[in-house]
């Protein structure tokens, strides 16, 4: 059946299966005209002759129906095992006459999770690969990790690459230029009593504050298990109290500054930067990320790109098009890449 011929009853059916459609506010209103019956402009939408209960949609909204089936959605994704299956599950997707654009994250994607970040190192098996690949003329690497950009500079060490710190709030070309996200005034005296608030009541028991100037991240992974959940909540109460988004990370909670900019917006950013508007027409993108944040960079790129969540969770819910079940199938996802181009 066409868009443009839905019954109330299916276009109920398909508001309620989505719920970010019920919460915008751009279909509020026709929701409130269609299922709760209210009166509706005749020329804008109209009973059809000879078929009871059907309605034809205007246009506009026309096009904002069709929307919704293009929406992405979380779901289970198909996983990867071993590094047979990226050619198995991925057959001619990649072309080594064509631009690769590969985004990746830095902890739990690059570098396994460590206790704490400071001890993070990536595999020497990685760091050959990735090496190669960033001096390879058709590909382009960007990092883009929740550290400081200076932070993850020193890490990955790679030098003739896009980095971007601090969830893509801070972004910087090889040739050193700069994009950084202007944060309202208001955010940054709110982050500087977010930050001395959370070291006077939680930086304690083991718990720390890693502050990285626009964004910082609270850890409590040695915070001893019978209080590690209560002090955990005190933290993102005190981290909401400030305006700030608390996001859950890997045995801590990540403080990101209310504005719309994240990783996804990031990338989208970085890609248009260096390739122009028509970048999905030109560009073969491979995204790599574990955690909450990466699914702003996975949710953007569903359908122009290929995602890769890293998690040992058969059931999580991803915008990712694959799960990688380790973190030691980054180096084969890389390794993977490399063979495609002649590496």
């Amino acid at each position: 059946m066409s868009l443009k011929m839905l019954s109330l009853a299916q276009l109920s059916q398909k508001m309620l299966m989505n719920k970010r459609v019920v919460s915008s506010l751009l279909l509020l209103p026709l929701w409130s005209n269609l299922v709760l019956g209210q009166e509706y402009n005749s020329t804008q939408l109209q009973q059809q002759p000879n078929q009871p209960g059907l309605v034809a949609l205007p246009s506009s909204l026309n096009s904002v129906v069709r929307n919704l089936a293009n929406m992405p959605e979380k779901r289970v994704a198909p996983t990867i095992d071993n590094a047979e299956d990226f050619d198995l599950k991925l057959p001619g997707f990649l072309n080594k006459n064509k631009t690769l654009a590969i985004l990746l994250d830095y902890d739990g994607t690059l570098a396994p999770i460590a206790d704490n970040p400071n001890k993070t190192v990536m595999p020497i098996t990685t760091e050959v690969v990735l090496n190669k690949l960033a001096k390879h003329p058709n590909v382009f690497m960007a990092i883009i990790s929740g550290r400081g950009i200076k932070d993850v500079q020193n890490r990955v060490g790679i030098s003739g690459i896009m980095y971007a710190g601090n969830h893509g709030i801070e972004i910087e070309r090889p040739d050193g230029s700069r994009h950084d996200y202007q944060l309202p005034i208001e955010v940054q005296e709110n982050y500087t009593k977010l930050v001395k608030e959370l070291r006077a009541n939680v930086e304690k028991n083991n718990a720390w504050v890693e502050d990285k100037r626009v964004s910082l991240t609270y850890h409590y992974r040695d915070t001893p298990l019978d209080i590690k959940e209560s002090q955990k909540q005190v933290a993102v109460k005190i981290i909401e109290s400030h305006g700030f988004r608390a996001n859950q990370a890997h045995e801590a909670i990540e403080a990101k500054p209310p504005v719309n900019w994240n990783k996804g917006e990031a990338a989208l950013f970085i890609l248009k930067q260096q390739f122009g508007e028509n970048w999905a027409d030109d560009v073969k993108v491979v995204f790599a990320g574990d955690d909450t944040t990466d699914e702003d960079a996975m949710r953007l790129l569903q359908g122009v790109g290929k995602s890769f969540r890293i998690s040992t969770d058969p059931q999580i819910q991803t915008f990712a098009d694959f799960r990688l079940s380790r973190q030691d199938l980054v180096s084969d996802l890389l390794k993977w890449l490399s063979s495609a181009y002649g590496l």
